[in-house]
């Protein structure tokens, strides 16, 4: 009996795969009534024939082309490599820089190879500084060589000053604290 018992999985096993068969026979024999044809194959480079177009164009015009394909294409005939590679290193500055300097820093512009970035503090400025040497190279690494050349650290903005009321004439602003 325990033999029996041993064969019962192996026959319930081949039963659901001969069932399974028979259903995908089924659906593709009523695809194919409805005019629904199975897609062609992928073409391998191998397979490719020497007069063919070069990889990732379509055959035909008709045939749809993949979106990423699409985009590319798209940014590689306008020229926008650049313009493409600096809004996704300004769109993830805390993942190229560590997540500590990205907090306390923000990416302003580049412009003709010179990153300008805002810091918090003056701490977090002198110590973009002190660091630019090896962002210029990382961020060459991820924009393409030569795309940054150096980088202007800008520390926080100060408040704007308005002369009031209160002004002493010949004063020499706010340095001006020791009588």
């Amino acid at each position: 009996m325990s033999e029996a018992r041993r064969d019962q999985p192996s026959q319930d096993a081949a039963d659901r795969s001969r069932r399974a068969r028979e259903a995908l026979a089924a659906v593709k024999a009523d695809a194919l009534a409805r005019g629904n044809y199975p897609a062609r194959p992928a073409r391998t480079p191998g397979s490719e024939s020497a007069g063919s177009e070069s990889p990732g164009r379509r055959e035909r015009q008709e045939d749809p082309l993949a979106l990423t394909s699409a985009i590319t294409g798209l940014v590689s005939e306008q020229g926008w490599e650049l313009a493409a590679a600096t809004g996704a290193l300004f769109g993830h500055w805390a993942q190229i820089v560590g997540p500590e300097l990205g907090d306390h820093t923000k990416p302003e512009s580049l412009v003709d190879g010179e990153l300008t970035v805002t810091a918090d503090s003056t701490a977090w400025a002198t110590q973009l500084r002190l660091l630019a040497g090896q962002l210029v190279h990382r961020l060459n690494v991820e924009l393409g060589d030569g795309a940054v050349r150096r980088v202007k650290v800008r520390g926080p903005a100060s408040a704007q000053r308005r002369p009031g009321e209160w002004r002493v004439r010949g004063g020499r602003g706010p340095r001006d604290t020791y009588g």
